[in-house]
């Protein structure tokens, strides 16, 4: 690689571009470039000249037409190792450049704007920008191509102490532009999809392409003989598992993962400070507090205490030192909480393979959103994610029996855990805790049954939530058995009214949510 002499540089993101063209130019790198960057780089100082000018073309067709040209192209792909190649480019009044600095029209941000037209979509389309990306990529041998501001800080630091950029550094950079230029064609490819005839009429493209970014590599999958990776989405704002801090404690495994996911989105269903212990992808404690965080950890752990050993704790407020004097009391794998008081981190450092995980603040309104993919053998299922609500004002009350202010408390508390347990998931609760909680199962009875036998406690009095209707009456009968005096349920089955005299035999309360929540 050789001295950087000559460069383009035409962006969209125009974060650090002044800096880099003035430490380019004290270099003595004539600088090209195009439209607002050569005005912005000229209005600091930095001599610029026009791509049009270098060329002998004007910009044209409303700037749709720049960089489209072979002064250009054969300046980035020319190899320099080859003589004919050079011998061409001499011929031909072809200079050589060597420095690529793009970022490209922002099209994800145009069509996520509500009401955002065809129109306005077509023209965010950059044509230029991929094509002297890829060009200079391709040639990395001999060009420097930068698509990321981040990356322009080690560029100049490289010019600077060895007066080129090493190959390896090209490659990298080239590697990080190919994956950039894909994700954006697949941006455009899955906008257009949902589109016929000018309007979106599609909720999921006719082909989808989806682009994550790897995190780390995994020691194994969920058995040693399976091999696994952790890959993370671009820009997610939400706080979750793939935006958490790890900040003590041994790698984490691929199960870890899905365990650490599900008590983290289980606790976010909480306004309340609330605690979820998660074992094998299913709660098997969950607790809300008025008193304290410690108090939440207590009540989760002594739904089942035996499952709770080995398992995978949630929060969704700071630990504190009282919290952390708890946990260290038994075995646990991971916890994640979005923060941890200096005295509790302290405290649970002392257990060396625990792993911590420290999230990004839960605020009152971060943003949720996204879509749900399961793989099968050869296909792929998208769905968007179940963060569906429904109000307690919503609820069909449809037994004699009203339920009281406290069952309506034990049953918002239950629906919401009852979403977070695999299906068929019956869940028996007060209002503030589990109490006994059936997953799995092959039918709703058996997870009722099950429901009772984890119980540690007495089920007298409980609140009975259910993830699905119940097909028949042998649930009901089940949990009247059990002493719940109340239930919450989708409804829908064609039997709903054998299931509402059933209810009604036993004085139980019962209301319709009207919405399911299978986790299958």
């Amino acid at each position: 690689m050789g001295k950087i002499r000559r460069a383009i540089i035409s962006v969209s993101d125009k974060t650090g571009v002044v800096s880099l063209g003035k430490e380019l130019a004290r270099m003595g790198v004539e600088i090209l470039s195009t439209g607002g960057t050569a005005k912005a780089l000229r209005e600091q100082g930095v001599s610029v000249k026009d791509i049009s000018e270098y060329t002998g073309f004007p910009e044209m067709l409303d700037g749709r037409v720049k960089t489209l040209h072979p002064k250009v192209h054969g300046g980035l792909l020319g190899q320099r190792s080859r003589p004919e190649h050079v011998q061409k480019m001499k011929e031909h009044g072809i200079l050589p450049i060597d420095l690529v600095v793009v970022n490209l029209y922002p099209f994800e941000a145009t069509v996520a704007r509500e009401n955002c037209s065809l129109e306005e979509a077509i023209e965010n389309i950059d044509i230029g920008g991929p094509t002297m990306l890829r060009s200079a990529a391709k040639n990395y041998a001999d060009v420097t191509v930068v698509v990321d501001p981040g990356d322009y800080d080690g560029v100049i630091s490289e010019l600077k102490e060895k007066g080129e950029v090493s190959v390896e550094t090209n490659f990298r950079l080239a590697k990080k532009v190919f994956q950039h230029t894909a994700r954006y064609d697949g941006a455009i490819s899955n906008y257009l999809g949902q589109i016929e005839k000018g309007k979106k009429v599609y909720e999921f493209p006719e082909t989808f392409t989806f682009q994550v970014k790897k995190a780390q590599e995994l020691r194994y999958g969920e058995n040693p003989h399976q091999r696994a990776a952790f890959y993370k989405e671009y820009g997610l704002a939400e706080p979750s598992v793939s935006n958490a801090a790890q900040i003590h404690g041994k790698e984490l495994s691929f199960n870890n993962i899905l365990d650490v996911d599900s008590a983290f989105e289980t606790v976010k269903e909480f306004e309340e400070t609330a605690a979820v212990i998660i074992k094998h992808n299913n709660p098997c404690g969950v607790a809300i507090s008025e008193k304290s965080l410690a108090d939440a950890y207590r009540k989760a752990r002594d739904c089942d205490p035996v499952s709770a050993f080995g398992g995978v704790v949630g929060f969704n407020r700071v630990v504190d030192e009282e919290t952390a004097r708890e946990m260290v009391q038994i075995f646990l794998e991971v916890i994640i909480a979005p923060g941890f008081d200096p005295k509790a981190l302290e405290i649970l450092k002392t257990k060396k393979d625990l792993r911590i995980l420290q999230s990004p603040p839960l605020s009152a309104s971060y943003p949720q959103g996204g879509l749900d993919l399961r793989k099968v053998v050869g296909g792929l299922l998208i769905q968007d994610r179940d963060l569906g609500r429904v109000p307690m004002d919503q609820w069909k009350v449809v037994t004699r029996r009203k339920p009281t202010d406290e069952e309506k408390r034990a049953m918002a508390f239950g629906w919401k855990v009852a979403k977070h347990v695999k299906s068929n998931a019956i869940v028996l609760v007060h209002e503030d805790r589990t109490v006994g909680i059936g997953a799995g199962q092959m039918s709703r009875v058996d997870s009722t049954r099950l429901a009772v036998m984890k119980a540690q406690s007495s089920t007298k009095g409980t609140v009975l939530a259910s993830d699905a209707m119940f097909p028949f009456r042998d649930g009901v009968d089940a949990g009247a058995e059990a002493g719940a005096r109340a239930i919450i349920q989708p409804g829908g089955s064609i039997r709903d009214d054998e299931v509402i005299r059933a209810a009604d035999e036993y004085d139980i309360a019962m209301v319709f949510t009207g919405m399911r929540h299978f986790r299958h």
